[in-house]
């Protein structure tokens, strides 16, 4: 008769740590303990919330709505409406006079504004195709682009129904009958121009050849940027913005910068503007509007009152919890003739 193979043992081996006999710690969150934590806590974020409000209160905006604006082709109608009626191959011009009550320093970037524009959607973020925005073209696009991923058995590049959105209108600043020089140029996080959208090597025109522009596109993808060729294709900048997906149904995206080497170097000056719009893009369907909005930035960005309010709430917060624990210590503070026992690992009970 064999013997049995012995069986190893699953017993965790006779060390300390193993066998979890190492010295441990473990604070006890008193009154008194937490009381200054909170005070703490109060003493930073009050001061870096005003700090924040401060900076955030620094910067100028201005937004102006043109979402009903009138057309100058047709009188009577508004652009809106004649997309409605007539379709986006109408087209539509309008120009909207406003005032700058005072001078805006620089840097000055122009934004476009959106409301009730779902980007967030599941779908709409999937519907792209990364492999074909870094220049590898190719002739069976992603599933995730359909419905807009062929016309006519033609093969879209760029496909999906993010670039098929591709917000167009052209807007266009005059100062007093001066044009104000915009820049298109630079508006795109360098980590999405350099990294994630690149050109394919050949000629743009060459490469898309067997490819269609989106259905919605006016332009092929070659002749977005008619004055700096390179900023063409995958690499045109307005494309690259859009692409970026907003999180909230409201937002705004860079559409220009102003150009303060050539007659703005101390900004833009108060007075009398006009807004110049070649109207292509509806918003009306799904109940949204259109704004544009100037502003410059401060060390924390645009004007944000979010953040410095939260600074401020947290640490006030804070201050009332310490002021509570505070209060609590002093009432329940054992007096000196207490008889306080000492517990330790060794007290028999």
């Amino acid at each position: 008769m064999t013997d049995l193979p012995e069986l190893k043992s699953k017993k965790p081996a006779d060390t300390a740590f193993k066998q979890q006999r190492l010295p441990a710690w473990q604070p006890i969150l008193t009154a008194r303990n937490v009381m200054p934590i909170f005070f703490a806590v109060a003493a930073a974020f009050i001061p870096i919330g005003l700090g924040l409000l401060y900076l955030t209160n620094q910067v100028q905006e201005f937004a102006l709505d043109y979402t009903q604006c009138k057309s100058i082709n047709i009188p009577g109608r508004t652009c809106a409406e004649i997309i409605a009626f007539d379709g986006t191959d109408t087209p539509c011009e309008c120009h909207i006079p406003f005032s700058l009550e005072e001078d805006f320093s620089p840097n000055v970037y122009m934004y476009y504004g959106l409301t009730n524009y779902y980007q967030n959607h599941r779908r709409y973020v999937k519907s792209r195709d990364d492999f074909q925005l870094l220049g590898k073209l190719n002739k069976v696009p992603s599933k995730d682009c359909a419905p807009f991923d062929y016309i006519n058995n033609k093969p879209i590049a760029p496909c999906g129904a993010i670039a098929n959105s591709l917000f167009n209108d052209t807007l266009t600043l005059a100062y007093d009958d001066k044009k104000v020089p915009l820049l298109r140029t630079n508006i795109a996080w360098p980590s999405d121009k350099n990294i994630k959208y690149q050109n394919p090597p050949e000629p743009l025109k060459e490469a898309f050849k067997d490819f269609a522009k989106p259905s919605n596109w006016k332009l092929n993808i070659w002749e977005l940027d008619t004055e700096n060729p390179s900023n063409n294709g995958f690499k045109n900048e307005d494309l690259i913005v859009w692409m970026r997906t907003a999180a909230l149904p409201d937002f705004r995206k860079l559409y220009r910068r102003v150009d303060h080497s050539n007659g703005f170097e101390i900004g833009l000056p108060k007075g009398n503007y006009t807004l110049h719009i070649k109207y292509n893009y509806p918003v009306a369907g799904f109940g949204g509007t259109k704004s544009m909005i100037l502003s410059n930035t401060s060390f924390t960005g645009g004007k944000n009152l979010f953040l410095g309010y939260a600074y401020i709430v947290v640490g006030c917060i804070c201050f009332l919890l310490g002021l509570l624990f505070l209060i609590i210590h002093i009432k329940y503070k054992p007096s000196a003739n207490t008889d306080v026992s000492v517990v330790t690992p060794s007290t028999s009970y």
